[in-house]
């Protein structure tokens, strides 16, 4: 039996579901400014049922976001407020780790987006140094191509903790990554980059078999946490979107959801969890059946 890090399961189409807030491109960022708590609940409830690591709501607090919306003069005490909210579960709870969310620039699934490699790491070093005297680790999420991946090790080396990059995959070819280039060649760019494991998130639980018959060659602790939306819609990936352009898929049940999870389990998976439109309900059933496997939660 192994020992398996559980990490929680989505937080920003949590937070919506539970402020009942019309979307903004700020997505969720917005809820925790409008409804402070309301993370720190979220942390505390993930936790509760099982997650051993809170991930920082940090994902979509960038530069360019918060200048459309007028608030970039927020963006560090948003991040304060962000590992706040966190700490604060922790302490309540008593144990667990934080891992500092580093979310994509500009755009998810959009590789053509991600800047220049200099501005990148430039920007992802900013966040880094923000988050690091709390967090124990970095995650760096929905990374969708090569020169992403490139940038973001390099940049949240600036912070002295140990980086976890989590790469989003084609929803029909787990085997590439959004941009169309094959995952299996990260592997120079973990080692280069100093990664220390490696996921895949935020893409179809179907497309995550694939994905990890190519992480779990790279010598890494691997694992994955995917999405329950139904498609990454057309209207999405327009400028400036809102969630509410994609629809969860109502047959993703806690129990079908840890099926997959467990799937990756067996393929030697030691890091698994929930992204988008799962909840404390999935980590809550995959908690279970991990102990009811004779597997350890660590």
């Amino acid at each position: 039996m192994a020992e398996i890090t559980l990490l929680d399961g989505g937080m920003g189409q949590e937070l919506l579901a539970r402020s009942g807030d019309k979307p903004t491109p700020l997505w969720a960022t917005q809820v925790m400014l409008d409804h402070p708590g309301l993370v720190r609940q979220v942390h505390a409830d993930y936790f509760a049922v099982g997650a051993t690591v809170a991930t920082t709501n940090t994902y979509a607090i960038h530069h360019d976001r918060l200048v459309k919306a007028g608030l970039d003069d927020r963006f560090a005490s948003l991040h304060m407020q962000a590992l706040a909210e966190a700490a604060a579960a922790r302490a309540e709870h008593g144990s667990g780790r934080i891992a500092g969310s580093l979310g994509p620039l500009v755009a998810s699934y959009r590789p053509e987006t991600h800047p220049p490699h200099d501005e990148a790491v430039a920007k992802y070093a900013e966040i880094a140094g923000l988050l690091a005297p709390v967090v124990d680790m970095f995650l760096a999420e929905t990374v969708a191509s090569l020169a992403h991946a490139r940038a973001v090790l390099e940049g949240a080396r600036a912070g002295g903790r140990p980086v976890w990059i989590s790469v989003t995959v084609d929803d029909e070819d787990g085997a590439r990554l959004r941009s169309g280039e094959p995952v299996a060649a990260l592997g120079p760019v973990l080692a280069r980059g100093g990664a220390s494991a490696v996921l895949a998130n935020c893409s179809a639980p179907e497309a995550m078999a694939a994905a990890l018959e190519e992480l779990g060659r790279f010598g890494l602790p691997f694992g994955a946490y995917a999405n329950g939306f139904q498609q990454i819609t057309k209207a999405f990936l327009k400028d400036s979107p809102t969630v509410d352009a994609l629809a969860a898929r109502p047959e993703m049940t806690p129990a079908r959801y840890a099926d997959f999870a467990m799937a990756w389990v067996g393929m030697g998976a030691t890091i698994v969890g929930g992204c988008c439109e799962t909840g404390p309900a999935h980590i809550a059933e995959i908690a279970r059946r991990l102990k009811e496997a004779g597997h350890r939660i660590v």
